[in-house]
């Protein structure tokens, strides 16, 4: 007996795989939904819950972990007090881990962002960081053979802003030098060197600092300046014993400026979805 009706089948796995598409490119190249509406010819709200289910759905990250022998930390605020870190593999510039709302100077929640990942196995050979000590302690604890590795660009933009642009002192002119010389080192006599005159400009200025009576924002800054300097020294050129350890956390500054500019374009988004957004940024947006 024929009924003369056709019936078809829906596989919604197969429906919402194909129109992830979108929400890709919502994610990864910061279209907006009005953007998106014209090229897909979806409408807005069809549009809406595409990324309302796909960001309901958060992914998880598959990286190699044991592949990393060096790493790069750092984190950034999108506005404060929201943050987030990232942790990258400097060998191939790509993504391990990265979370929204970690504060750096929570030694609470950084030992909650470093706990999963060490348990399944990330021990990596050094750390390159840009001096949170908060982190670097957590760091030291959790891997007491890590090798820490001080990003020079951090050392050297924050030691010139405290000696200012035209310094009137003669100590602060001297140190700027020095601070000026700290990303061009790329040797080991040349390291000796440096290493020679921060001595022989501690024995002339730097001891007398502390003694002084002296008071004001261009004095402290200089103290500010030569305690980081010296604090600094023992962890700034151990790259030049393994090329594979960066000296600079460059690779995720670039990282960061990317994740601000696509975030710009959804900074509407609820907090409650930011999160899953991330997740999904750190995973699409791996490199």
């Amino acid at each position: 007996m024929i009924c003369n009706k056709s019936f078809s089948r829906k596989n919604k796995s197969v429906k919402n795989t194909r129109e992830f598409v979108w929400f890709k490119l919502w994610v990864v190249e910061g279209y907006s939904v009005r953007q998106l509406s014209q090229i897909s010819k979806h409408s807005k709200a069809k549009l809406y819950n595409i990324i309302n289910y796909w960001l309901s759905s958060p992914p998880k990250i598959n990286n190699n972990l044991l592949n990393c022998k060096h790493a790069i930390f750092d984190g950034t605020y999108l506005h404060r007090p929201n943050s987030i870190v990232v942790l990258m593999n400097a060998r191939t510039n790509t993504l391990v881990s990265g979370k929204f709302g970690i504060r750096e100077n929570s030694a609470l929640q950084l030992r909650s962002f470093f706990q999963p990942i060490k348990n399944i196995g990330f021990s990596p050979k050094s750390f390159t960081l840009d001096g949170n000590p908060q982190v670097i302690k957590v760091v030291r604890i959790m891997w007491p053979e890590i090798v820490i590795q001080r990003c020079l660009v951090h050392i050297q933009r924050q030691g010139l802003m405290w000696c200012r642009r035209f310094p009137k002192r003669i100590d602060a002119k001297h140190l700027r030098k020095l601070f000026r010389r700290v990303t061009y080192i790329k040797t080991v006599k040349g390291r000796d060197r440096f290493i020679f005159d921060v001595e022989f400009w501690e024995q002339r200025y730097g001891c007398h600092l502390n003694s002084k009576p002296e008071r004001g924002k261009v004095f402290s800054d200089v103290k500010r300046a030569r305690s980081m300097l010296l604090k600094a020294m023992p962890d700034m050129f151990h790259y030049l014993n393994d090329s594979g350890i960066p000296k600079t956390t460059n690779g995720l500054e670039g990282y960061f400026s990317r994740l601000k500019s696509n975030y710009r374009n959804h900074r509407g988004l609820k907090f409650r979805k930011r999160a899953n957004y991330f997740k999904w940024f750190f995973v699409l947006k791996s490199k």
